[in-house]
């Protein structure tokens, strides 16, 4: 028989060797994981996401694993949930263009905390950490934002199976139980997106729900508990009762080992909505050319239907947003800000910063037009700005896709310098750890990686004292 989506796709996992993986997919996914654990740091600092990680030591349970930044031990589906939670906080963590997914966020929880619990080498971690990237991107890829279109987050859709298929990976599971807990983490897959309509906080707890729930399936699947192996592509399975648009099940299993997904993924330059970053980009081709904020009559974005609903409306909301999560989805604020600052950083959307009155007064005149400039997803599009200015000057700015792409990748130091403010600074402990994330291979176990992480959450070089410092905030 034919074996199913999720057979072959653990099939090829399970076989999964670090020296079958090309050397810019195992960069790939050090370089990945370097930017999620910088979030979660950066998480930490600025107790964004604060609730889940009270929550998860709430859960406490047998002594584990550590969640980032912490220097106690905890269960280790109660670190993964905080861990999830905390790498997608301040939502300036990675995109996969072609699925719209958060991988990193799903990927790095299971990977750093199961792989903690067996005492994994950092090559055993780096190996099913490559197979989460596979998985959560080609089961969101194949139904290009069927998934939002549904009103669901495809980060949780799709990162209860990634989850699910480290877990196993890491925890030597055979086939069978693989496949079980896949089957069995498709009953957690959702996530609703109707944060948008009240700017709440629950997409930040999407990837700590999927890291938990995935998790939980491969401990069930492991005594004894049955899923449908159909879970994917079935009548009742996830593309069929959670996706708008049909599924292209090759997306899932072709050129498994030959075609390498976490080569795809986006490293995000600005902590908000990647459906606009596009447009963020273009006028940053012309911002030099604009004297003042009071200079500006009017600006057109034009934007792709598919991220248009997302960013755009409803517009009194994106105009003047109401919280921190609905300026990071907001593309005339974000636009508003990027003038009048001449850049955007996590301060830019801090509370005390979305409500300033000057930058809301120009987000009124920033419009869209939904055009679809390219054949691609959204998330890949073309960026294109009209500037006009009050004396009458147009300004146009234009780019074929945003900067941290697999076209347009952010250079390693690049990403050393994101990683490096998200800790705080440069030190000699940032550092080390970068060193050691993006060579992850060569770790005996992830201690040294925890103890790292935790010195700098509380900044000092060993653990046990409060913060010392704190991420600037916009003047």
């Amino acid at each position: 028989m034919t074996p199913t989506a999720s057979q072959a796709l653990m099939t090829w996992g399970l076989d999964l060797t670090l020296d079958q993986v090309p050397a810019q997919a195992r960069h790939a996914a050090c370089r990945h994981l370097l930017d999620g654990v910088g979030l979660a740091i950066v998480g930490r600092r600025t107790d964004a996401a604060d609730p889940s990680v009270r929550v998860a030591r709430s859960l406490g349970g047998p002594p584990e694993a550590r969640m980032l930044g912490d220097a106690e031990a905890i269960s280790a589906p109660a670190a993964a949930l905080a861990d999830g939670a905390l790498v997608h906080a301040i939502d300036f963590d990675d995109t996969h263009a072609g699925g719209l997914v958060h991988a990193t966020a799903v990927v790095l929880p299971a990977a750093f905390t199961v792989g903690q619990l067996v005492k994994a080498s950092g090559a055993e971690v780096l190996t099913a950490a490559i197979l989460g990237y596979e998985v959560v991107c080609r089961i969101a890829m194949a139904s290009p934002h069927g998934f939002h279109a549904r009103g669901l987050h495809a980060t949780q859709v799709a990162g209860v199976f990634s989850t699910a298929a480290v877990t196993a990976k890491l925890g030597g599971m055979d086939l069978e139980g693989a496949v079980n807990a896949l089957g069995i983490a498709g009953s957690s897959a959702g996530g609703l997106l109707e944060f948008l309509t009240t700017g709440a906080s629950t997409k930040q707890l999407h990837p700590g729900s999927a890291s938990l729930n995935g998790m939980l399936a491969a401990r069930y699947a492991a005594v004894g508990a049955t899923g449908p192996s159909t879970v994917l592509e079935g009548p009742h399975g996830i593309y069929a009762a959670l996706s708008a648009r049909p599924a292209d099940l090759q997306a899932v299993v072709g050129g498994l080992g030959e075609r390498w997904e976490v080569t795809r993924i986006t490293i995000k330059p600005y902590p908000s909505c990647q459906l606009m970053h596009a447009s963020l980009d273009a006028l940053r081709t012309v911002l030099d050319r604009i004297p003042s904020a009071d200079s500006v009559a009017s600006v057109t974005a034009y934007v792709h239907p598919d991220s248009a609903p997302t960013v755009c409306e409803p517009v009194d909301v994106k105009v003047r947003p109401r919280t921190s999560y609905d300026a990071k989805f907001s593309l005339p604020w974000s636009v508003a800000a990027l003038i009048i600052d001449g850049d955007i950083d996590v301060g830019t959307y801090e509370l005390d910063s979305i409500l300033r009155p000057r930058v809301a007064e120009l987000s009124a005149r920033v419009t869209s037009v939904v055009k679809a400039m390219n054949d691609g997803v959204a998330a890949d599009a073309p960026g294109l700005v009209e500037v006009r200015l009050t004396d009458g000057t147009e300004l146009v700015g234009r780019i074929e896709r945003s900067l941290g792409g697999p076209d347009r990748p952010l250079t390693d130091e690049q990403l050393l310098a994101k990683f490096y403010s998200n800790c705080g600074g440069e030190t000699p402990t940032s550092r080390e750890l970068a060193d050691r994330l993006l060579n992850l291979a060569d770790e005996v176990d992830l201690t040294a990686i925890h103890d790292l992480a935790a010195a700098l959450v509380i900044g000092t070089d060993a653990p046990g004292t409060a913060p010392t410092t704190t991420p600037e905030k916009p003047a």
